[in-house]
């Protein structure tokens, strides 16, 4: 069993700070073998695996739930409930094949009526779920038999297969939700993964109990505990005081120091997510001359020497080096210069600065206050003064959804697949709630390219829709994000490229 310390008690002990990284503490404890205690950023933000698409939540989904199809570390599609399955050469179909020795938690098996049920029926009763975003074009689910089914589609879809492994997409049993009701399920959800969910305090703990019934590899521990530690020094507090076997997403300064501390390991990992600025395409920024100074104003190698050690690769278009979608020919460059002669035109200069609002997390990913005050100042040198405005990463979703986020918000964007449809398809896309940026130009291009079944012009067209948007100002991406890991040396745990941290994946050695 992990150590454990009254939540008061310990956020005490965390905002105090832990002074060197030498001291093993009176909190430090030899970890047993069937536990482990991970310091995570975020709680979920409920139970019900379809209803948010939280980026952070879902290794967290993926160790009580599991999906259709599932990803390896290289991000490669492989199966997992679905076996097999077959998208037509159209787009508007694609068979699959469940595996028939599933259950779930409470014993019953699953089949394709739960398929049918989580991919359509749920969408259709009204409630209100983000998934209905991803499956909006399931026009139909036809059952042939207790494993087999095909997904009748309105219009083309071809990242369907992609979207099986992606944001919201978990099994969720159809006769525990009718029978119980959904509150109850939110109070005690049942999934098909390798762990069952045992206890839970909102915004303070998740306790994970293995699934010894779980019809794949079996976790390596049999109970993890995962405190939720939204301030990053409280974080590296939990670490380096013994409170936490693991955490993720510290300061990337607190990496060199855990680096060399005795028993524990530490690194910096790039992964597919983006680092941007989600812009709006009103108020100040209605202003293209506005928007493309601020762009040019950003000096983001030094961002990435300064906060990341080099390691976060500056970027100039929506998506990340190797991902299909990667334009290697176009930059856009930094140029201060230009940035002031472009404001001039719009009658903006350093002695008459343009005011914008700017968003930002504060400990969301490794450094991201800190990045935002280096913009911030970059502009101010150009003739563009920003006022910060920190806030919770919840609040980011709900600002968002409502058309309330400021000129710029700094945002770490998730996409495990790499595909550029979920990078700057969705990010332009005006009838989602994912960006703040609507307008009928770049929204009917985009727009037009999810109708697109061929694989290489759907390819060749995002990548041109990146390039128009970067040089018009709607698209202002920044740095491939990186994630930092630290834990103890004896505890190992598989790395994706996407920076999943799975549960079920930990392992003391």
């Amino acid at each position: 069993m992990a150590f454990q310390v009254k939540r008061r008690s310990f956020l005490q002990m965390a905002m105090s700070g832990v002074a060197g990284l030498g001291l093993p503490a009176p909190f430090a404890r030899a970890a047993a073998n069937d536990a482990a205690t991970v310091g995570w950023p975020n709680d979920v933000p409920s139970w019900d695996p379809n209803q948010r698409f939280t980026p952070d939540a879902q290794p967290i989904f993926k160790a009580v739930f599991d999906q259709p199809l599932d990803q390896d570390p290289q991000l490669k599609l492989i199966p997992h409930l679905i076996k097999t399955w077959s998208m037509t050469p159209d787009g508007l179909s694609m068979a699959v094949e469940l595996r028939d020795d599933i259950t779930f938690h409470n014993g019953d098996k699953m089949t394709t009526e739960d398929f049918r049920y989580t991919f359509l029926e749920r969408n259709e009763s009204g409630i209100k779920l983000d998934i209905a975003n991803s499956m909006r074009k399931v026009q139909d689910i036809v059952i042939e038999s207790p494993t087999k089914a095909t997904m009748k589609f309105d219009s083309p879809a071809p990242t369907m297969p992609n979207w099986m492994a992606f944001l919201g997409s978990y099994m969720v049993p159809k006769k525990y939700i009718e029978s119980q009701g959904l509150d109850n399920f939110l109070k005690n959800p049942v999934g098909t993964g390798p762990y069952k969910l045992a206890e839970y305090e909102l915004n303070s703990r998740i306790v994970l109990e293995r699934n010894d019934a779980y019809w794949g590899p079996k976790a390596n521990i049999a109970r993890i505990t995962i405190q939720i530690i939204k301030d990053p020094s409280a974080r590296v507090a939990a670490i380096q005081s013994g409170e936490a076997d693991f955490t993720l997403n510290v300061p990337v300064r607190e990496v060199d120091r855990f680096q060399k501390a005795a028993g524990l390991a530490a690194e910096i990992d790039p992964i597919t997510r983006v680092i941007l600025l989600q812009v709006r395409a009103d108020l100040a920024f209605a202003d293209k001359n506005v928007r493309l100074a601020a762009h040019h104003a950003i000096d983001k190698a030094a961002l990435s020497k300064a906060f990341y050690g080099g390691a976060a690769v500056p970027l100039s278009v929506m998506a990340t080096p190797g991902s299909p979608g990667y334009l290697s020919d176009f930059s856009f460059k930094y140029d201060p210069a230009l940035a002031k002669e472009l404001l001039a035109k719009s009658n903006f200069s350093p002695a008459n600065p343009v005011k914008i609002g700017f968003a930002t997390t504060n400990g969301q990913f490794p450094n991201d206050y800190d990045i935002a005050r280096a913009i911030a100042q970059m502009w101010k040198q150009v003739g563009i003064e920003a006022d910060i405005q920190v806030i919770e990463y919840a609040k980011y979703f709900e600002l968002n959804r409502g058309g309330k986020l400021p000129e710029a918000t700094l945002y770490s964007w998730d996409n495990s697949t790499g595909d550029p449809e979920i990078y700057i398809g969705y990010n332009l896309n005006p009838k989602m709630p994912f960006a703040p940026w609507k307008d009928d130009y770049f929204g009917n291009k985009d727009l037009a390219l999810f109708g697109v079944a061929d694989y290489d012009q759907r390819i060749a067209g995002y990548k041109d829709l990146e390039r128009e948007a970067v040089e018009n100002g709607a698209s202002m991406p920044l740095l491939q994000s990186v994630v930092t890991v630290v834990h103890k040396k004896n505890l190992a745990f598989t790395k994706y490229a996407n920076g999943w941290v799975l549960p079920q994946t930990l392992r003391w050695s």
